[in-house]
């Protein structure tokens, strides 16, 4: 009989076609698969708690899978583990756990953040970080992303590839904290569609740079229309914080 075992993962996605697993390319499924194949022998499928897009990275990214032999030192087969994997995926823990656990459907939060280094001169620091001359206002920021807050239809903000018909999210947190030149810009929602923070950051932008009303974000959120928003931005700077589940 099998055994469930949940993985907190953590990984930098400059170099990945995302984490779900696709033919003849880099992901971090396969790449966590391979080395988990590679140290138990068995042919293992892992479930990630959702899909990060290109180059988009994780703090703690949340997997399962389920292994025929029982892993009782969990410390030395995480050294293992790690030491197989590439140096940009690391996995931070292993525990195991019920079978009713499901990485992804018994998740009911989803932590993301975008950060912007606000500043005219690149720093040779700056990783996993969108550069952005332009002064912005974190007060205009966060008056506008008052009005995401709550249950809507984010079709406005969804890349036009979205293939999932379901556009209602429930988003229970969305602010901007500065630090320094460094505005970081979090979302904390039950689900996200497809690119749908990069193109709300997108239009935080398009905003300040037009000097529009933070109302404008709710007049976009209302339309429902794509082309009412601004562009995507790059995913350099949007890292998945935490997976929330409730007991």
């Amino acid at each position: 009989m099998s055994t469930r075992y949940k993985l907190i993962v953590e990984y930098v996605g400059t170099n990945y076609f995302g984490s779900q697993k696709q033919p003849k390319v880099n992901t971090i499924q396969s790449k966590l698969e391979e080395a988990l194949c590679t140290l138990t022998k068995q042919n293992i499928k892992i479930i990630l708690s959702g899909r990060t897009d290109k180059g988009v990275h994780a703090c703690s990214q949340v997997a399962h899978f389920d292994c025929d032999n029982n892993i009782y030192d969990k410390g030395r087969f995480l050294h293992s583990l790690n030491g197989i994997l590439p140096y940009d995926i690391c996995i931070k823990s292993i525990e195991e756990v019920s079978k009713d656990f499901h990485a992804q459907k018994s998740a009911k939060k989803r932590h993301y953040c975008y950060t912007i280094a606000n500043r005219k001169i690149r720093s040779v620091f700056d990783r996993h970080v969108l550069l952005y001359q332009k002064p912005l206002d974190e007060r205009r920021i966060n008056q506008a992303l008052s009005y995401l807050l709550g249950c809507h239809d984010f079709s406005a903000f969804k890349s036009s590839n979205t293939q999932n018909p379901a556009k209602v999210c429930n988003m229970f947190e969305a602010k901007c904290i500065r630090e320094g030149e460094i505005l970081k810009i979090h979302f904390v929602a039950d689900r996200f569609l497809y690119k749908m923070v990069r193109t709300i950051v997108g239009t935080l932008i398009m905003i300040e740079q037009n000097s529009l009303d933070p109302s404008k974000m709710k007049e976009i959120l209302e339309s429902k229309i794509r082309q009412n928003a601004g562009k995507t931005v790059s995913p350099d700077g949007l890292t998945l914080v935490e997976v929330i589940y409730f007991n």
